[in-house]
């Protein structure tokens, strides 16, 4: 066993020097030490210790150490993970089109996909999934459920599904078919008299860019922009060739945008624009939050370097390095970090790993004299470190524990599959018998949460020593009292964001994704300040000045 393990490990090391990495002798001696070190170690446990031990488990749990000492993003990738890279490579999948999610512990279909079998079977949104070819699936993942969805195309796959207001279960006969991965959720226009496009751009997948660019043409086929806005808000990045190809349709061909460093020469290389762009020199706004990361924060990063757009929302992740995917034996593969981008100003987004949410918020007590100042193409500054900074700070609305429990419950989705069951749309064009009859029914289910206020009443009553408990409990009560009262104050104040919410998800079961994105933005602070920045020109023009 340990000649096979040696041999294994000096097979690596040849791997290693005829893959191009050159070893200093002294270091070729420490890995062929502590190679052997580890074999003999791992022979003697999985030999001679007091329990059975599982090698694999073992030796995967000795991997993970090893690359626990690197960044986070360098990680290894079982076969269900590498099915998830190769929708981003390659943009499609094969499936029967199904967008599924975990709610109040079971599996339901979010959304069918348009045009595709699950949809033209008349599998619903808000179906809840019991069966896949007999099997059943509710104590499965939603990572387990889409292994058993996907497949070959031309294959047959059965889903029994059970559906609010019917006693039997459903049974679908769904053929596999190769589904296209859309980047582009959605876009349409923000104002019609002023004629602002909008684009939700969900991930850097391949053909992104191709998909931003029939968008934009799409928008002006019968005139001109007055302007658009490009929202990346939670897009957590992709392929970084998408992210300079979606550069390239808003700044002219021959323009740097981002290069990258490594430590091999290979890992190290400079990108610019190929195309001439299709929207070239209208008002431009990027939206971003802190879910903005990696190809987002390049397309960002970029477009505000060079004073094309405005960028808008929250401070992005800060995810400035760059991955590969390596594939090794048996359907595994290491995605490892290679190298760190820089935007054209020549900053680094990169924050550390190791930051923390706390470490954050003190930092933007530190002086801009404390930082690295870079310029834009303009001289307008801008730092590195923390990721792409705003132009424009918006904080997102924080939601209050009432509508963080009913999202939680998922009771807007289970209640619009009864409210919508047997209905048309003319059931949604009464707010307030909806909002009642939601209110009904929470009421039924004996919904309950607990508010920010009782939190703090109960440490405080459990930090209280026992003796001072009996002691004080009018005083206690009174307290309860007042925490009740602020509860139903809380009620009030989030009755029109409930309301809100309960529309669009309403809204949703007769007008699809589409539907519900378009109302949605109509109310959308970011959206809606977006558009009012680009109603007024020298505003908007001014932002982009130093």
């Amino acid at each position: 066993m340990r000649n096979s393990i040696r041999t294994f490990l000096l097979l690596a090391l040849i791997g290693f020097t005829g893959a191009g990495f050159v070893l200093r002798s002294d270091s070729y001696f420490l890995i062929k030490k502590n190679f052997s070190i580890f074999s003999e170690v791992f022979e003697q446990v999985s030999s001679h210790y007091i329990d059975e031990v599982d090698p694999e488990k073992l030796l995967r749990t000795g991997i993970d150490a090893m690359l626990d000492e690197l960044d986070p993003y360098t990680v290894l990738i079982d076969e269900t993970e590498s099915l998830q890279m190769d929708i981003v490579t390659t943009g499609q999948y094969a499936g029967v089109g199904l967008e599924i999610g975990a709610r109040g512990g079971q599996l339901v279909v979010i959304a069918p996909i348009e045009g595709y079998s699950a949809e033209r079977r008349g599998v619903r949104a808000g179906d809840i999934i019991r069966e896949v070819d007999g099997r059943d699936v509710s104590q499965m993942t939603t990572d387990d459920l889409q292994s058993l969805l996907r497949g070959d195309p031309g294959t047959p796959v059965t889903l029994s599904i059970k559906r609010f207001g019917m006693e039997e279960l459903l049974h679908f006969e769904l053929m596999r078919e190769t589904i296209e991965v859309r980047n582009v959720t959605y876009y349409g226009l923000l104002d019609n008299d002023q004629r602002i496009g909008y684009i939700l751009l969900r991930r850097f997948a391949q053909n992104a860019a191709e998909e931003v660019r029939n968008a934009i043409l799409e928008l002006q086929e019968e005139e001109p922009l007055d302007g658009l806005v490009l929202d990346l808000r939670n897009n957590p990045g992709g392929l970084l060739d998408e992210a300079v190809k979606i550069i390239d349709k808003f700044v002219p061909a021959g323009e740097k945008v981002v290069w990258t460093e490594g430590r091999i020469a290979r890992s190290s290389q400079t990108y610019r624009t190929r195309e001439d762009p299709v929207y070239p020199d209208q008002p431009l706004i990027v939206l971003q939050n802190s879910g903005s990361a990696s190809a987002s924060e390049i397309v960002s990063g970029a477009l505000q370097d060079l004073d094309r757009a405005v960028v808008m929302g929250e401070r992005s992740f800060g995810k400035g390095l760059v991955q590969v995917v390596q594939p090794l034996s048996y359907n595994i593969s290491l995605k490892i970090t290679t190298s760190k981008y820089f935007t054209p100003s020549g900053r680094s987004i990169q924050s550390s790993p190791f930051i923390t949410h706390e470490d954050i918020m003190s930092m933007d007590q530190v002086p801009d004299s404390l930082r690295t100042r870079f310029s834009t193409r303009s001289g307008r500054t801008v730092y590195e470190g923390l990721g792409i900074e705003p132009d424009i700070i918006m904080a997102a609305r924080q939601p209050g524990m009432l509508e963080i429990a009913l999202l939680q419950n998922s009771l807007y989705f289970f209640f619009a599959n009864e409210y919508t069951a047997n209905a048309d749309r003319s059931v949604i064009e009464d707010p307030d018998r909806i909002y009642t009859d939601f209110l009904n029914y929470l009421e039924e289910r004996n919904f309950r949460y607990t508010s920010r206020a009782e939190r703090h009443m109960n440490r405080f009553r459990e930090s209280l020593h026992e003796d001072l408990v009996y002691d004080s409990n009018e005083r206690l009560k009174a307290l309860e009292e007042l925490v009740e009262l602020e509860k139903n104050l809380e009620k009030q104040r989030y009755a029109e964001y409930v309301r809100r919410e309960l529309y669009l998800e309403l809204l949703s079961r007769f007008e699809g994704r589409s539907g519900r994105m378009q109302v949605h933005l109509e109310t959308d602070p970011l959206a809606v300040e977006a558009a009012r920045l680009i109603s007024s020109s020298e505003e908007y023009h001014a932002l982009l000045k130093p």
